[in-house]
């Protein structure tokens, strides 16, 4: 049986991010910026080619994980809608925060299926613990297009990821708000 009491509801109500939402929040959050600093390694970090080709198949076979998850993630979050805000906010920083969160969204989806395009259509298989997604015939437009989207889709994370995070440090220590405590603790 799930844990649940008054200050933990599992699912979301009006005010309160419930306990899926929460690890959903936080799973996928830890995932994608461990996702990034790999990604960000093997792209500027000094390391032997067999220590890249080492980190390259992690890399892959979590980014599988996290496409997976990403879709579960999604799919909740568009089947529950997000609670109301904490505090009433100026339309603009409404509609900046649906922005961002959407933004946030679409990159979990982005950045795991344009790396496995990328390597699909580079003619690399992609072996996620067990289950493989065979090469394909090499098709470099595809291949350079996925690439693009990966490499600009992690820039877009970065600043999606300082947006948010200064967003809710600013609703925590300058609004005073629940926000922050919401997404920790699941009330107010």
């Amino acid at each position: 049986m799930a844990y649940r009491s008054d200050n933990a509801p599992l699912r979301d109500n009006p005010t309160a991010y419930g306990v899926v939402s929460r690890a959903n929040h936080w799973i996928i959050a830890a995932a994608m910026i461990g996702m990034l600093v790999s990604g960000l390694f093997m792209a500027y970090g000094p390391m032997s080619p067999q220590d890249l080709a080492q980190i390259r198949d992690w890399h892959k076979a979590i980014g599988v994980v996290v496409l997976a998850y990403g879709l579960w993630r999604i799919g909740w979050r568009v089947a529950r809608g997000f609670p109301k805000s904490a505090s009433s906010m100026p339309r603009w920083q409404e509609t900046a925060s649906n922005l961002v969160h959407w933004g946030l969204l679409g990159t979990v989806l982005a950045m795991p299926l344009s790396g496995i395009l990328t390597s699909v259509y580079n003619g690399r298989a992609v072996n996620s613990f067990g289950l493989v997604i065979p090469a394909q015939d090499k098709v470099e437009w595809i291949a350079t297009a996925a690439g693009m989207v990966h490499q600009y889709a992690a820039w877009a994370l970065v600043g999606l990821l300082l947006l948010h995070i200064v967003a809710a440090l600013k609703h925590h220590f300058i609004d005073r708000d629940t926000t922050l405590r919401r997404m920790i603790r699941g009330s107010a």
